[in-house]
């Protein structure tokens, strides 16, 4: 399905993208895509082939995520905040045809044909625009996201154009996104979270503000007729703190929230505020989202809402969440070959640890393989940095395992409190007692002002904390 050709054809000159300076109807994007995928034949480029971009949002990117689409090509959007290292080992593995680069980015990548995103932009046609990418078929592969993993190395995720397409549609059943709302693009185009939001725009008519790189989100919301937001934690955090961000907040239709897990404080501050609030839960294997609240919460709540239509999802015997469904990607690309990753059944097994209600409710604990034992008990981080997270005056919370000669292994906490309460670490103690037992209760709190993060990423390093933990021990 040409989704670029149908969006205009039913949108026509409706705003598709705003930038600071103007508005790019649908009409307008469909011809720039036709150019671009013009663009890239003529560079020897075919249907089927990887492009991979390495930029950050710009509306240039947007636009060649689009041409791609009506070339039938792949986009490998990689994240550009990574060591050039790291990139070309990436790169290496992709094998693309082409590598696009934002013009800023000091980037040679030897042994590949490498040209910034404004000068492949900037070339003429030796001939007239002709469109020739008659493409119907909806299980061609779309697009490869890596995953943003917390540990170990990221995977190459192959979407096909019927993944993004259905993961759309289901959303925007469950969230209303339409002709008038304008969405900003505030995740990057590198991330599922980001990339997910050109389809459910071209598939429902409404609009994505792309603001400079530079900018912050509190400038983009006085920027832009917002109507809608994505955000992961430690963004909604930021924008809270500041009064004037928080007044623009209360004016939207919807405020997405995921990516991790959200302390209560957060969730609480965002109420107080009359927040339009939306939790959800999601992965880059089922193409974003999975569940999300069918409405606005209106109380704390420790669920991620019910699961979203076109998706499936179960907890097998030992609690780990099972998806599959019409968003669940066409596997991993390992040396050239999509490789599958679903069991006999179908199910593609999430390594998330968590509960399925009979109205299709969900509700996250963990991961598996974050899990340790202690005293013969299965015990999950999460659970912890949860009830943590509940407690007054901490702002938020990562467990990490030690060893312990008589339990194996015992729950350490690394925290970050807020400076007009800090909690003790006993009265810490105490309350966690009382909440979860004295079996998860860490054994030792080490306080920190800020996290260590992986590279390019706003996920914690939870395995540099663990070592953290063991040399503290020492």
């Amino acid at each position: 399905m040409d989704i670029v050709g149908r969006a205009a054809q039913l949108f026509g000159n409706s705003p598709a993208i705003i930038v600071p300076e103007k508005a790019l109807s649908f009409n307008d994007c469909a011809d720039s895509a036709l150019y671009i995928a013009n663009l890239l034949s003529h560079k020897g480029c075919h249907t089927g082939d990887i492009i991979a971009i390495v930029s950050p949002n710009t509306p240039e990117l947007f636009l060649t995520l689009l041409g791609l689409l009506k070339a039938g090509m792949v986009a490998a959007p990689l994240n550009y905040r990574l060591p050039k290292e790291r990139l070309n080992v990436m790169l290496a593995k992709l094998q693309p045809k082409l590598v696009l680069t934002h013009s800023e980015l000091d980037l040679p990548f030897y042994g590949l044909k490498t040209v910034t995103l404004t000068a492949f932009l900037e070339n003429t046609l030796p001939y007239s625009i002709t469109d020739i990418f008659a493409l119907k078929e909806m299980e061609r592969p779309a697009t490869i996201i890596h995953t943003s993993a917390s540990s170990g190395e990221a995977k190459a995720a192959v979407h096909s154009v019927a993944n993004h397409w259905y993961s759309a549609i289901g959303s925007n059943e469950n969230l209303p996104f339409s002709p008038g709302d304008c969405w900003l693009l505030s995740l990057p185009l590198y991330h599922i979270g980001g990339y997910s939001l050109l389809f459910r725009a071209f598939v429902s008519g409404a609009a994505v503000a792309i603001d400079s790189p530079d900018e912050s989100i509190t400038s983009s919301l006085q920027n832009f007729p917002l109507t809608h937001l994505s955000l992961v934690p430690t963004q909604l955090y930021r924008l809270l703190a500041d009064t004037k961000s928080t007044a623009l907040l209360r004016n939207l239709k919807a405020v997405l929230l995921g990516g991790s897990s959200s302390p209560n404080s957060l969730i609480k501050d965002a109420l107080c505020q009359n927040i339009r609030l939306y939790l959800s839960y999601g992965s880059t294997e089922m193409s974003s989202q999975i569940a999300t609240t069918p409405e606005p919460i209106s109380s704390i709540q420790q669920n991620s809402g019910r699961v979203l239509p076109h998706r499936e999802i179960r907890a097998a015997k030992d609690g780990e969440l099972l998806v599959k469904g019409a968003t669940l990607f066409k596997g991993y690309l390992n040396c050239g070959e999509i490789q599958p990753q679903t069991d006999n059944n179908g199910w593609f097994h999430t390594s998330d640890i968590g509960s399925v209600s009979d109205d299709g409710t969900v509700t996250v604990i963990g991961r598996k393989d974050s899990m340790f034992i202690s005293a013969g008990e299965n015990i999950h981080p999460e659970e912890i940095e949860k009830a943590l997270m509940m407690i007054d005056g901490i702002r938020d919370a990562l467990i990490v395992p030690v060893p312990d000669h008589e339990y194996g292994q015992r729950p350490v906490a690394f925290i970050r409190t807020f400076d007009k309460n800090n909690p003790s670490d006993s009265t810490i103690s105490l309350t966690l007692n009382t909440m979860i037992g004295k079996l998860k209760t860490p054994t030792s709190y080490f306080r920190i002002t800020h996290w260590l993060t992986l590279p390019g990423s706003q996920k914690i390093d939870r395995t540099w904390y663990k070592k953290l933990a063991l040399a503290q021990k020492k």
